[in-house]
Formats: C-alpha cells, structure tokens, sequence
C-alpha cells in the first residue's frame, strides 16, 4: 500500500515526528550523501495552481535526493477533463514513483490517491496545507526547541493553514490559539474533529488575547487565488494586521512566521516581517527540507 501524504491528521503522530527527524537529518548532509536517498526516482508535479516555493521546493528536494521531477499543469494535460482523474492516476502510476498536486478542490487529491498505485502528495488543497506546516514546526523547533506544550497564535482567515495548524496542534501537542473574525471562523468540521480530541485549540475574535504569551504568532494573506468579496474580507480582517502593537502584545522573544507570498501592509506591516522576530525566510528555507522529509518517507 502506498505511503500517501494527504493530511496532518492522516497520520499518526510517531510518522510526522519520523518525517521531521528525517528533514533535519537531511538538511545538515553534504550534497553528495543526500544524491544516494531516491538516486533513480521520479517525482510527477502536478500544478492546478501557480506556484513559486512549492515548485522550486519540491523539483530542488527530489533532485537533491537524487531523483528527478515532471512538472504538468492544468493547460497541458487532460486530468479532470477529457480524461478522468482516476484514468491519470492510474497512467503517471506506471511513469513515475510519487505524484504531487497543487490544487483547488480537495475531492481532486482524494480521487487521485484513491486510484494511484504510487504515493501522493497534498501540495495545497482549499481544505489544507499540511508541507506548509512540517515546514514551519520544523522552523519553529530549530528557534525554539521541541514544540510540544508550546504556544502558538493565529491572527486572521480561518483558512486552509489555518485547517493544518489545528490538525498539527493535536498530532504534536501544542497550544494554538486563533483569532478571527467571526464570519472568517475554521471549518466547523475540523474544529469538531480537534474538540473530540481534546486538542488545545481557542478559537476567538481579539487578536492581542490570541498572542497574549504566545511563543509565535502566525498569519496568511487575507486574499487568496479564486476569494471572492475582495473588499469585504480586507475590511473583515484589518483589526487583524500583524503589527507593531500586536508583536508587543506578545513578548519581545516572539516569533513571526508567514507562509509567503505576503502582502506587505495587508495582513502584515513591513516592520514586523524585516524586522527581528520574523524568520519567515528560515521557514520558506525550510520548505525545502520538509519536502526532502515527506519524499523520503513516501518512497523510503
């Protein structure tokens, strides 16, 4: 059966600590020991959306461990169209030995793991964002050592990050709390799924209390690819900027952490993101060797 990666909460808690292990392991190889890993592998990207760190990411991670990487987006192949999704799985499934996807709708990760014969990736989905997240734990551990019984706050869209952030507060046992407008809350589903786990999750609408002793503070761009009501969800969510008055709500040790792309005055001021508290460049760094983390883990 293939090691698929899909979701934080697909996976038990020892796996997801395996896969970072192995992450910070590569991460500190020569180049020439990291080439020996997945020497002859072949990784098919598939990009539904545009994509700069995911991209670079995973072709340099698969590369560096040796393998090689297809990249396919959405004008130059037939997947969900004259062809079925199912039908491409099955295809790459006998050319390649993992698949990655970057795309919108979820049920389209779903189908395409349910038919493949070879691992898949959850690269980005609308539901979620899981690399992201192995990425910025991994950030998180290398600044403040183990995550676990840490505090961790998100200002902002209950958005698809914000879906693994809770995912992973309940897998690796930290504290997370969300600030967010009320219309702009989590999914429901997955707040339930966390609350019958009994995961240290707060959900609530004023940021200061969200970063109040918090040991990061987190957020994402307030308009993604396909939002609608533009106008409505900035003015939703300008009490939650991350800036100056909210970093110092925190603690003057508190980490800023942003997934990129950002933008800037938006969701962030300047002054927080160049400023000393913010290692959102070590967590795009990071992206990197998560990926090399999550490939050798399908395909090891």
């Amino acid at each position: 059966m293939s090691r698929h990666f899909l979701d934080i909460h697909e996976l038990e808690s020892g796996v997801l600590r395996q896969i970072l292990d192995v992450a910070m392991e590569v991460k500190g190889e020569e180049k020439r020991t990291q080439a020996s890993r997945l020497s002859q592998k072949t990784l098919a990207m598939i990009f539904d959306k545009p994509s700069t760190r995911t991209r670079v990411s995973f072709e340099v991670a698969i590369k560096m461990l040796g393998g090689d990487a297809v990249v396919l987006n959405a004008k130059e192949m037939q997947l969900g169209r004259g062809e079925t999704i199912g039908d491409t799985a099955r295809v790459l499934s006998r050319y390649v030995d993992a698949i990655m996807i970057r795309t919108d709708n979820h049920d389209k990760l779903l189908q395409l793991a349910e038919a493949a014969d070879v691992p898949v990736i959850n690269g980005l989905t609308d539901f979620s964002h899981p690399c992201q997240i192995m990425a910025d734990i991994m950030t998180l551990e290398e600044h403040l050592g183990p995550i676990r019984g840490k505090t961790l706050a998100w200002t902002g869209d209950g958005n698809n990050v914000a879906t693994s952030w809770i995912h992973a507060a309940q897998r690796f046992d930290f504290n997370l709390n969300i600030a967010c407008p009320e219309a702009l809350r989590p999914n429901p589903e997955v707040v339930a799924w966390a609350e019958e786990r009994q995961a240290r999750v707060s959900i609530m609408e004023d940021p200061k209390a969200a970063v109040a002793g918090a040991e990061a503070v987190m957020t994402d761009v307030w308009v993604s690819m396909g939002d609608e009501n533009a106008d409505e969800r900035r003015s939703l969510l300008a009490p939650y900027q991350v800036n100056d008055e909210l970093m110092t709500a925190a603690t003057p040790e508190t980490l800023f952490l942003h997934c990129l792309p950002a933008h800037r005055e938006e969701e962030v001021t300047t002054s927080v993101i160049d400023g000393p508290q913010s290692v959102v460049f070590d967590q795009a760094e990071n992206r990197l060797h998560a990926q090399k983390g999550i490939l050798a883990w399908c395909l090891g």
